[in-house]
């Protein structure tokens, strides 16, 4: 797969270069003590493996499937736990933004603003994003090609914002499902940004469970092990103390007693690819 150039997040935190770096937290920021829990856990692990690991959390999950379904702490609030997250753990830290005017607010916290998969195509969200010079992690939408998403990364580029990623997190497939294209991981790289996969969205069953998304985590590491193998530059994963309480995603989110295990595991991987290295390459059409 082609390495695309490094991008550097924080001093000394950067995704792609040969490393494989991880971005994790929990869905919703469902408090401040869970994300403090959540996040000085994730940074004990980081250390002890010797990996770059962002911290991600949402203040608001937006495109819930319900209108009664909790949506989170909002963008004050939010800012608020993440800010702590940040003086307290020493974490770079990410979110996901969901309107134009919200960009800058939280630039001023985050060290990456993330487009959600939705809004991959939402023009102005992008630019917004792109004008703050933060990194931007733009998701591909489940409806996207690969290859679509060079207009996403043209658009936060024109405004500013040099340093983007790209995440996968799965295709629709039929009604409530979603499906991993491989091949969308090269692709994906050849529009010259470091390409992240979603371990845990990627085994979502959208609103397969009535009034919220359901999943199946058992193939969550099958499918990680997959894309470590097809070279991604970082692994996203949502975490979370106590997955069958969570306020969103509770059959896809790791469970945190297991967290250290799972990043362990990844990294060998990575390092049994890397010694692989280079790989038979072939021409495409």
């Amino acid at each position: 797969m082609t390495r695309p150039a490094a991008v550097e997040v924080a001093p000394g935190v950067a995704v792609g270069g040969g490393s494989l770096a991880f971005i994790a937290g929990p869905c919703t920021l469902e408090s401040e003590a869970m994300a403090v829990e959540v996040a000085t856990a994730l940074a004990s692990a980081a250390r002890a493996l010797g990996v770059a690991l962002v911290f991600k959390g949402s203040f608001d999950k937006a495109n819930r499937t319900a209108s009664t379904s909790p949506r989170g702490p909002g963008l004050a609030g939010g800012l608020r736990i993440l800010a702590d997250v940040r003086r307290t753990t020493g974490l770079p830290v990410l979110t996901d933004v969901h309107e134009a005017w919200q960009a800058e607010r939280a630039a001023g916290v985050c060290d990456v603003l993330q487009v959600p998969a939705f809004l991959c195509r939402q023009t102005d969200l992008v630019e917004a994003c792109g004008a703050t010079g933060r990194v931007v992690n733009i998701k591909k939408g489940p409806f996207a090609a690969p290859l679509d998403l060079a207009h996403a990364v043209e658009k936060a580029r024109r405004a500013g914002g040099e340093r983007v990623l790209l995440t996968e997190r799965g295709t629709t497939f039929g009604y409530g499902d979603l499906v991993v294209d491989f091949r969308s991981l090269p692709l994906l790289a050849s529009l010259g940004c470091p390409v992240v996969y979603d371990a845990t969205h990627s085994v979502q069953r959208p609103a397969a469970a009535g009034s919220s998304s359901g999943g199946d985590r058992r193939f969550l590491v099958p499918l990680l092990a997959a894309a470590i193998g097809a070279g991604v530059d970082a692994v996203f994963l949502e975490v979370h103390p106590d997955p069958p309480r969570a306020a969103s995603d509770r059959e896809t989110q790791v469970p945190l007693a297991r967290v250290a295990e799972v990043l362990a595991y990844a990294v060998r991987l990575h390092a049994a690819a890397r010694a692989c290295a280079p790989p038979p390459a072939f021409e495409g059409a």
